[in-house]
């Protein structure tokens, strides 16, 4: 096989690991996936629009792109439109934004509205109201299932992330269940190394974001990403030992 060929193989095997492992989908699921624009949520889509040509399990897949009109980082729409055309995938652009001081706190919960009052940061905030939009549309069409295009390094950075900074050990698991809405979050893309999908990205010509993030080098995650590298600098399975760790803690599958 070429090297190609070879890393599509893993990648899928994976894929089909991470729901098997982690008991991510099942028949007659109508999953709502959040395409950002970015290399993982695309692969994302694909991976789980291709996957649902497949008999078992059976399932239906949709896609919603969030445009937050108050950050300007931008995807071409037009492109994302194509995309999932291709696929045969319906998507939903839907626009939203937020103001540190009219963040939606007495609304939420009790642990949510502290975390909303320690963390207005920008950030956050753009990510509480991009989920928040996304937990609205999944309601309207019926979905049961969130798919987000989180990867292995993403989860093991988040793990490190809140212990340096919360003082707790815990991480985005592979499968959320909400306990207060019919709705799971599920990460299909959890045993998958970043790497490898950026690889594929590249192979296969993904089509960049127009704009970045103007609040992207101001988070902690890059310097989360540089003690992950010297950790797998002084120890090559650093990955796997902390991914097991997550995993015997039950950090991977939860409820909330």
């Amino acid at each position: 096989m070429s090297p190609q060929e070879r890393l599509e193989q893993k990648l899928k095997k994976l894929f089909v690991k991470a729901f098997a492992t982690y008991g991510l989908l099942s028949d007659d699921d109508r999953v709502l996936v959040g395409l950002s624009g970015g290399k993982d949520s695309l692969f994302l889509v694909k991976m789980l629009a291709k996957r649902a040509l497949i008999t078992h399990p059976r399932y239906s897949v949709e896609a919603v792109h969030v445009r937050m009109e108050n950050v300007h980082y931008e995807t071409s729409t037009d492109y994302l439109t194509d995309f999932c055309r291709e696929l045969n995938v319906p998507l939903h652009i839907v626009s939203t934004s937020f103001d540190v001081d009219d963040a939606d706190i007495e609304t939420s919960s009790v642990e949510v509205r502290k975390r909303l009052r320690r963390q207005k940061s920008p950030c956050f905030l753009c990510s509480w109201n991009r989920r928040k939009m996304m937990f609205n549309l999944a309601q309207e069409l019926g979905c049961n299932k969130i798919a987000l295009g989180h990867h292995q390094d993403d989860i093991i950075n988040t793990a490190l992330m809140n212990l340096t900074f919360q003082g707790r050990f815990d991480t985005m698991p592979a499968l959320l269940k909400m306990r207060k809405m019919p709705l799971s979050i599920i990460r299909p893309l959890c045993m998958m190394e970043e790497r490898d999908i950026a690889q594929y990205a590249e192979w296969h010509g993904y089509q960049k974001q127009v704009k970045l993030c103007p609040y992207e080098t101001d988070s902690h995650r890059n310097d989360i990403r540089q003690l992950y590298a010297m950790a797998e600098s002084m120890n090559p399975d650093a990955r796997h030992s902390i991914w097991n760790a997550l995993n015997s803690e039950g950090k991977l599958v939860g409820d909330y």
